[in-house]
């Protein structure tokens, strides 16, 4: 097998997009469609363009989510510039809206207007909280107030810490990403039927995909997830952040395999047929399951002061070899450079003028057989 080029591998090549989009989520779905091989034209507001062209960070930040398309500064507020929108709207494959909602409509460009031009178009019309309920539809929405809205603030820290959002724009990725995935199955849809539609993406959907299996108790049962900190989602006690002399290190020990791997390495390995922390000693060829101690808070205490005047980069090469999942806590632009220098991330150069951004394009590889 050989490895495609991102630059190669062009499956949406043919495919036109018309994107009025803006800021993160909508310019990072069609950002992936042009990684794809589709042609974008990104609208823009001839009164200043897109906000991310002045965002803190420079240039970079707007290049790293627009480059490769082309763009176009139009005034609808003018006629002409509404009659321009129409006529390329009518010749698009795909239509992208993130604006806010109504927005377009007003102009004449709303998914009835557009589909009248154009039958087969795939419209797909990003918001905070969709189109499904009338007194939602109209709400405007940034990324923290959807992690708000949605329980998520809730899912970081531990019980009794204020509510916590994620760090990064996680809903603004996410939900580039799932309309992406809406766009890619709308248009292998128009191909098999010669028809069109309207896809309703929204902010607040996708966060609820992110947080899925909680998404579908809440949904089933009504259940309110309890609040676990650093803890893996397994609940196991031997999966969670421990400190270290140097740093932070992140254990994975979730079957009682890993856990008995973990206790050996940490000459802890008594602690496995220990009747005050395990109800029955722990068994390597037990079926995969994830591990629960009577005492978990003891189990935790063990496993901290082993680990306590460790190395974590020395811990993390020892547990792995074992086939203990563990990582070294790094900060974003360690892992960067780390993973770029061994391979394991392949850097796609994006330019635009005299900026040039370094991406993880597509996040993913493309292996054909040669």
């Amino acid at each position: 097998m050989t490895l495609t080029s991102q630059s190669g591998f062009a499956p949406l090549a043919g495919v036109s997009v018309l994107d009025f989009s803006h800021v993160i989520a909508g310019p990072f779905a069609t950002f992936l469609l042009s990684q794809l091989g589709a042609h974008v034209t990104k609208v823009e507001n001839a009164g200043g363009g897109d906000v991310m062209r002045r965002a803190g960070r420079g240039h970079a930040a707007f290049v790293a989510l627009n480059a490769g398309k082309s763009s176009l500064a139009l005034d609808l507020s003018d006629a002409a510039g509404r009659e321009h929108a129409l006529d390329l709207a009518s010749r698009c494959d795909v239509f992208v809206d993130n604006l806010r909602p109504g927005v377009l409509e007003r102009f004449g460009l709303g998914y009835e207007a557009v589909r009248a031009r154009n039958p087969r178009v795939v419209y797909c019309s990003i918001s905070g909280f969709g189109r499904g309920a009338a007194a939602w539809h109209g709400r405007p929405a940034y990324d923290h107030v959807v992690q708000a809205a949605t329980g998520m603030a809730w899912m970081g820290g531990s019980e009794g810490d204020p509510p916590m959002k994620t760090g990064f724009p996680v809903i603004d990725a996410a939900t580039g990403m799932l309309a992406a995935f809406a766009i890619l199955a709308g248009v292998r849809e128009s191909e098999r039927s010669g028809r069109g539609m309207l896809l309703d993406v929204s902010m607040a959907t996708a966060g609820m995909q992110l947080m899925y299996p909680m998404t579908c108790d809440a949904m089933t049962t009504g259940t309110v997830p309890v609040r676990q900190g650093n803890q893996g989602y397994s609940g196991s006690p031997s999966a969670d952040f421990f400190r270290t002399r140097d740093g932070w290190l992140a254990i994975g020990a979730n079957t009682p395999r890993q856990l008995l791997a973990l206790l050996e390495v940490l000459g802890l390995g008594a602690l496995a047929h220990d009747p005050a922390l395990f109800e029955a000693p722990l068994d390597a060829g037990a079926l995969p399951a994830f591990v629960r101690s009577l005492d978990p808070a003891a189990l935790k205490r063990a496993i901290a002061a082993a680990v306590d005047a460790g190395s974590a980069e020395a811990l993390e090469a020892r547990l792995s070899a074992q086939g203990i999942p563990a990582a070294r806590l790094r900060n974003i632009a360690e892992f960067a450079a780390e993973s770029m220098a061994n391979g394991s991330l392949a850097p796609v150069k994006l330019e635009e003028g005299e900026t040039a951004v370094l991406s993880p394009g597509l996040g993913f590889r493309v292996y054909q057989p040669a």
